[in-house]
């Protein structure tokens, strides 16, 4: 909110009781739809399945229903980044140092940095002293690892954000080949394969 350049373009809310209403209208609105966990944690569930029905596009790793997003709108339709779930369980079978990362990125340092003096805190460098000191000594799900890669992407994103032609017509393909996800066919595969069932009046 201090930055000159992006004051009164830009800026983060976080909406308190986030419920189905206020999906309603958040999500039609979303041009990115940021689906960030690490892949193999099954984090990712069904809210990008809304969101690219939607038109939005999205960002995120190879976990959970972003793998199927990937495949059903194509590969070049969707800003992929991060580790695969096998590069993940290689790592943590390696031994994972996330400091080391933090040492080698100018962009993560000073990212960490600014999390551990207080730019984000008003001065205060105790109140996220717990957070960084898990960054750089254990970082359970590889946060660091992925940063790069995360930072990389974005620039990808903002290339073709500029051209908003080419942008609407990837959103438009994530709409026309997202109806997999609807939930009729959802309710279809429950009532067959779970429940065993017909359709409701049969």
């Amino acid at each position: 909110n201090n930055d000159p350049d992006v004051k009164g373009k830009l800026a983060v809310y976080y909406p308190w009781n986030y419920n189905i209403r206020l999906a309603q209208h958040l999500i039609p609105a979303t041009d990115l739809d940021e689906q960030i966990s690490q892949a193999g944690k099954e984090a990712s569930g069904t809210g990008n399945m809304k969101f690219a029905l939607n038109g939005a596009m999205t960002v995120g790793t190879l976990d959970g229903a972003n793998v199927e997003i990937r495949e059903r709108v194509g590969a070049e339709n969707f800003f992929l980044f991060g580790m695969t779930v096998d590069e993940v369980e290689a790592l943590y079978a390696k031994g994972y140092e996330p400091k080391s990362y933090y040492e080698a990125d100018p962009r993560l340092k000073q990212a960490v940095d600014m999390v551990a003096d207080g730019t984000f805190s008003e001065g205060d460098k105790g109140l996220y002293e717990p957070l960084v000191t898990d960054w750089l000594n254990k970082d359970y799900f590889m946060t660091l690892a992925d940063f790069s890669a995360y930072m990389d992407i974005q620039g990808e994103i903002e290339t073709l954000y500029r051209e908003p032609l080419e942008w609407s017509r990837k959103a438009l393909l994530n709409v026309a080949n997202s109806g997999f996800f609807s939930s009729d066919r959802a309710i279809d595969d429950y009532l067959r394969d779970i429940w065993e069932t017909g359709p409701f009046g049969e």
